[in-house]
């Protein structure tokens, strides 16, 4: 996966936000905020279930899943995946250990 891949995943789920419930997961997820963060949820600890079994295979299918749902997440947010970019961009220079600390985070 890369960024154009991203962009063009966002494109269409940006396209599906304003279909029916009933012909769009997508556009049902958006309109259901709670079963969204539910989904999130889900994913996230069939992922790290996976991680801890060194289950790569598993972990390759719920990371997709968990990155389309943090898509999903993005276009309910108007979220841009360039905003995302340069997030991740600013926090290239910084140590993840020192940027904790400076957020008082252990």
């Amino acid at each position: 996966m890369n960024e154009q891949t991203i962009k063009e995943l966002y494109s269409v789920l940006k396209q599906r936000k304003n279909s029916s419930e009933e012909q769009s997961y997508t556009s049902h997820l958006i309109k259901n905020p709670e079963l969204l963060a539910k989904k999130i949820g889900e994913e996230s600890s069939e992922l790290i279930i996976d991680l801890i079994k060194k289950n790569k295979q598993g972990a390759i299918k719920e990371s997709a899943d968990l990155i389309y749902h943090v898509l999903v997440v993005w276009v309910s947010l108007g979220i841009d995946p360039g905003e995302i970019w340069n997030e991740l961009s600013s926090r290239k220079t910084k140590s993840g250990i020192e940027e904790k600390k400076n957020r008082g985070v252990k």
